[in-house]
């Protein structure tokens, strides 16, 4: 390792053991809370995070607790957090660790690879952190710092940006003490290098920073455009019967809540009103076994939900009908794992919380 590095690896160290967060996952080796700790700080922030480790902890003490659970249960604990398939491959691995490794973790990078939604990054962070392991991490903070650091204007969100910047990650790492360096590099990331206006006049490394040297921080890192946001027009059916009952379905496909309930769904190309609702086909086959409904909505404006590629416009339509076909008690609806768009109108709906 050259000597700028060693002084920037050192730099980093010493400004983590002055100013890094006391978090729970920091005050041990074992990997299970941490690994546990990495799948929901993926694109989650550590201030919404935390608690959701917390009660994961509480509720599933071991790896083997966690692979015991139902996954309808890990779904409604992880409900708020966003990206389901990193809880329902949090699931998997556990049962994969607790049938098939009796309950122990692999012990390096390339074994802990094997294992559902584990990746690049977890698998560094996993066996840098517990097992001293040399393997550099890189997230959305190290791709920043080091972006920076280096001046380096290769994309991020490319195959070639992220070969080139694990290259540099792991150039930079102290190897004799790999879990502090990573976690050093990722907590400067989110305290110190920020998205915007970090303070370089008193950052620890602007002597080493060529885009502090250039006058160019806020150039970097550089990404390439995303992908065209796609539009989708969501009209949920909220049945409730003169018996208190609603209908809940599962979505069973590949596509965004896999597993997760709503009410049932008419997507449409464009925002509807009530009479062009109730003439769409898929509205019809819903409602064709009920021969009375009266059918309201129940906001005039749109809920937009944004995910990352895509914008829900929903509408909720409340659906009255005598008797609801294979129903569910409104008293029993909060049991079930659902998308946060749903949650915030069974919050808001005062039927459900009477």
């Amino acid at each position: 390792m050259p000597n700028n590095y060693k002084n920037i690896a050192k730099s980093l160290i010493n400004w983590y053991l002055i100013h890094k967060r006391d978090l729970p996952w920091r005050q041990t080796k074992d990997p299970y809370p941490v690994w546990l700790s990495e799948v929901i700080l993926q694109q989650t922030r550590v201030a919404q995070g935390l608690p959701y480790y917390e009660t994961f902890l509480e509720e599933f003490p071991t790896v083997s607790h966690l692979a015991d659970a139902s996954q309808e249960k890990v779904l409604k604990l992880w409900q708020g957090l966003g990206y389901y398939s990193r809880a329902r491959n949090l699931h998997t691995a556990a049962q994969y660790v607790s049938e098939e490794l009796q309950g122990t973790f692999p012990p390096n990078y390339k074994e802990l690879l094997a294992l559902k939604g584990v990746g690049d990054y977890t698998a560094s962070a996993i066996a840098s952190i517990c097992y001293e392991e040399p393997v550099a991490v890189v997230d959305g903070n190290v791709y920043r710092v080091l972006s920076r650091l280096f001046a380096d204007a290769t994309p991020i969100n490319t195959p070639k940006g992220v070969k080139r910047f694990k290259q540099l990650a792991q150039e930079l790492l102290d190897e004799e003490q790999p879990g502090t360096f990573n976690q050093a590099i990722m907590e400067f990331g989110a305290r110190q290098c920020v998205p915007q206006n970090p303070d370089c006049d008193s950052c620890v490394l602007k002597d080493s920073c060529r885009a502090f040297q250039q006058d160019a921080v806020g150039e970097f890192p550089v990404k390439l455009k995303k992908q065209k946001i796609k539009k989708r027009y969501f009209n949920y059916l909220v049945f409730l019967s003169d018996e208190g009952e609603t209908l809940l379905q599962q979505r069973t496909g590949k596509g965004i809540w896999q597993n997760l309930y709503e009410f049932p769904l008419v997507e449409t190309s464009k925002t509807v009103s009530g009479k062009r609702l109730q003439k769409n086909e898929q509205f019809q086959r819903i409602t064709d076994d009920y021969a009375s409904i009266e059918i309201n909505e129940f906001q005039q404006k749109e809920i937009v939900h944004k995910l990352s590629h895509q914008h829900l416009y929903a509408k909720f339509w409340i659906v009255r009908v005598p008797k609801v076909h294979n129903g569910i008690s409104i008293e029993n609806i909060h049991d079930y794992p659902v998308p946060v768009l749903i949650q915030n109108f069974i919050e808001e709906f005062s039927v459900f919380n009477s």
